[in-house]
Formats: structure tokens, C-alpha cells, sequence
């Protein structure tokens, strides 16, 4: 009875997907007429397509399989490596080493393609200064970034912009990092550069501009769905620790 019912009901969820997205009506007639091997079909011929075609589910996925095989993108790199010893191979395994948050290990790597490249690279030498941030180098991560030209788009220019607010917060200069931050977050998607000038507000004493920047965080993510807010987890929650924290004191 109850294997019946949840039939029934996976029969009935294929009839008012195929009304609600306008999908050929003659699959109504065959799930209702045979709704076994119709209710099957349906779902592998007109729902699994558009389930792996959305951006969020794809993102989730993508994070699942990271988290039960961290490795597998740094394994598949080196294999690639080991068959064509390529420039575009060599940033391939350092853009793994780095996912993994091994930027030691991806210095050598992103230095070894940009000495090959016959060009400037200013997409890698970024990456290359970020993994020097990262592996506590900020001073010669500076120098690269008044290096490199800048990008032509202007997402990529945030994203650098965002790398040397965070170098300068690192080497004390936190108001040229404050200036940053201020017109960034007018653009970036996600949290991560709002609630990095939120806690450098905090640290600096600005407490109620940095209010601000985490009520407009509150703002956005209940506006999101569970699935949207999974990209950007960490910053949500501690941007929703940092203001009930400042809530409770008044």
C-alpha cells in the first residue's frame, strides 16, 4: 500500500511538472495510462536534464564530490602533467594545489609556467600572488600586484582589488584597504568582500559602519534559498555571529 501511494504521488509530480513547464502533452496521457515505465522515462528524459543543468545544483554537486575526493582534480592535474608538459598543464595542477589550500606547494608551480610563458600572464601571476599572500609573502605579493596589468573586465579587477585590500589589511595599511573594500562591495557577488571590510571595520573601531555592511549581508542572504546561501556558508555564518554578538551588546 504504501509502495503504491508513493508511486501515485512520483505519477501525480510528473503530471503538474509537465503542465507547469509546458512539456508535450501526450506525457499526461502516458502516465496516466501506463505509469510505470512512463514515470520513468519522464523522469530520466525531461527532469534529470534540467536538474544537471541548473547552476546551483551543479555547484552543490561539485562541492559533494570535493568533499568525498578532495584529490581527484589534483590527480587528474599531475596525470595531465605527466602526458604534455605544458605551461597551461603546469597552472593546472598549482590552481589544484591551491583549492586544497596547499600554496606552498603552488608557488613553485605558478613561478615555473609564468618563466615559460613567452607573454605576460596577468590572470596567473595574480594567482601567483594571492598563493604568495597566502603562504604569508605579502610584501612580495604587493609588488606583484603593481605589477600586472590590469585586467580588461572589470570583475577581474574587483577580484584583484579584493586580493590587495587583503595584502594591505595584512601589512598595516588599513585605511588604503578601507578604501578598497568601500567601493568593491557595491559590485562583487557573494559575501566574501563585504565581510572581510565588515571585520576590518570591527578592527579598526568602526563598529557601527560595520553594523551596516552585516545587516546588508542579513538583508541579501534571507533573500536567498538554502541551496544559494551553500557557496558562501562560512561568511553568512559568521556574519550572522558577528551580528547578533553586536545586537547583544546594545
Amino acid at each position: 500500500m504504501i509502495l503504491y501511494l508513493l508511486v501515485l504521488a512520483i505519477q501525480v509530480a510528473c503530471v503538474i511538472d509537465v503542465i507547469r513547464n509546458g512539456r508535450n502533452q501526450l506525457w499526461i496521457m502516458a502516465l496516466v495510462f501506463l505509469p510505470g515505465a512512463s514515470t520513468i522515462a519522464y523522469v530520466i528524459i525531461e527532469v534529470l536534464p534540467r536538474i544537471q543543468g541548473n547552476r546551483h545544483v551543479r555547484t552543490v554537486r561539485a562541492q559533494v564530490e570535493a568533499r568525498l575526493d578532495p584529490e581527484r582534480e589534483l590527480r587528474a592535474a599531475r596525470e595531465a602533467l605527466g602526458l604534455a608538459d605544458t605551461i597551461a598543464n603546469h597552472i593546472r595542477v598549482a590552481d589544484a594545489l591551491s583549492d586544497l589550500g596547499r600554496f606552498d606547494e603552488a608557488v613553485p608551480m605558478y613561478r615555473a609556467a609564468l618563466a615559460r610563458s613567452p607573454d605576460s600572464d596577468s590572470r596567473t601571476e595574480a594567482k601567483l600572488a594571492r598563493a604568495l599572500f597566502e603562504t604569508g609573502e605579502s610584501s612580495e605579493a604587493r609588488m606583484l600586484l603593481d605589477a600586472i596589468t590590469p585586467p580588461s573586465t572589470q570583475s577581474d579587477r574587483d577580484r584583484l582589488t579584493l586580493l590587495r585590500a587583503r595584502v594591505l589589511t595584512e601589512l598595516g595599511e588599513a585605511d588604503a584597504a578601507l578604501a578598497l573594500y568601500a567601493d568593491i562591495v557595491t559590485r562583487m557577488p557573494g559575501e566574501e568582500a563585504r565581510c572581510r571590510y565588515a571585520a576590518l571595520l570591527l578592527d579598526q573601531g568602526y563598529e557601527p559602519r560595520a553594523r551596516a555592511v552585516l545587516e546588508e549581508v542579513e538583508s541579501r542572504m534571507k533573500r536567498l534559498d538554502r541551496t544559494q546561501r551553500a557557496a558562501d556558508a562560512d561568511m553568512y555564518k559568521w556574519a550572522s555571529d558577528k551580528l547578533r554578538a553586536l545586537r547583544a551588546a546594545g
